[in-house]
């Protein structure tokens, strides 16, 4: 369902200039950092409650889960599709590094956030939107201004890739991958 909503608006904004399509990336890049880290958070304190808790292990879990993840997400697949596409203004913008003031203590926010107020579902529907509409701005801002039926269709499968294979790893797998105690 994250996907549908991408695909309509990239046929409304996809000539929109590279400038404010960056501005806009750069508006749900760190959202979606906050609702992952939320999510991905979470998710290991939920299955972690009854184990050993490590508050320091729970903010590296969350924040790193939350980086990774969301660097692919919104910047690496899409790149590599931007690429595929030969589109003209291509760039790779990773959000931790070129913005990290603002992305780095968002994705702790998040990971604090989780820690008072733990729910996975709501933080994990918004995170798909986001993530969806942040890597199509990051493609758009390749665009430069066209776009055909074959590269509607090729973004289409990237949006897909990047949102979903990621968006299911931080969400859920990364964090579960801490839980199981290993001295048992």
């Amino acid at each position: 369902m994250g996907l549908i909503p991408g695909i309509i608006i990239m046929f409304f904004c996809y000539r929109l200039t590279e400038r404010i399509s960056f501005n806009i990336f750069y508006i749900l890049h760190p959202l979606h950092v906050i609702f992952s880290a939320m999510a991905t958070a979470s998710l290991y304190k939920i299955y972690k409650q009854g184990g050993n808790f490590n508050i320091w292990f729970f903010y590296l879990v969350g924040y790193t889960g939350v980086i990774a993840i969301a660097t692919l997400s919104d910047s690496i697949i899409p790149y590599i599709g931007e690429g595929l596409l030969n589109l003209p203004n291509r760039g790779i913008h990773i959000g931790f590094i070129e913005k990290w003031y603002l992305v780095n203590p968002l994705a702790l926010l998040g990971t604090t956030v989780a820690y008072f107020w733990t729910t996975s579902k709501f933080p994990h529907a918004v995170h798909v939107l986001l993530s969806t509409l942040a890597s199509l701005f990051h493609i758009i801002m390749a665009l430069g201004g066209k776009l055909n039926w074959t590269m509607a269709i090729v973004i289409t499968l990237f949006l897909f890739f990047a949102v979903w294979i990621p968006t299911c790893g931080s969400d859920i797998v990364y964090p579960l991958l801490f839980v199981r105690d290993r001295e048992k």
